[in-house]
């Protein structure tokens, strides 16, 4: 430990407020490398939008609002856990392994299983207001 890190951990552990600013840039820094890297995260963007933008026009309930926040929060979670994820696997094995590439593509299932399940939430919620269209 060096001179400058000789707090306790009960000084480390006190709210501070630029601290908490630091760790939203950081924050921010991550979500903007995952809409650099990841092609799919600005097709997550488009879909949230257009599912944002059609529930106001459709007048959703609270219930309903609560559902399609909360999908929608699933894809970008999964996403984004992903993305890193498949970062700590090209740092710790930067040449092909076949269990890092196996690792690789269960994460990404991941992914495709979440946007998927806010697929069909979407289709529930929405699917009912679409054939009263008609």
């Amino acid at each position: 430990m060096t001179d400058g890190d000789e707090r306790t951990a009960a000084d480390r552990s006190v709210f501070r407020i630029a601290a908490r600013m630091r760790s939203f840039r950081y924050a921010a820094r991550g979500l903007r490398a995952v809409f650099q890297s990841q092609p799919n995260a600005w097709i997550h963007a488009a879909a949230a939008m257009a599912v944002i933008l059609a529930g106001a026009v459709v007048g959703l309930s609270r219930l309903e609002w609560c559902l399609i926040v909360g999908a929608i929060t699933a894809v970008w979670v999964a996403e984004s856990l992903n993305t890193a994820f498949e970062a700590l696997c090209d740092v710790a094995s930067p040449a092909v392994h076949p269990l890092v590439e196996r690792a690789k593509d269960i994460a990404a299932g991941a992914v495709l299983i979440t946007a998927v399940g806010a697929a069909i939430t979407g289709a529930i919620i929405f699917g009912p207001r679409l054939v009263h269209l008609r």
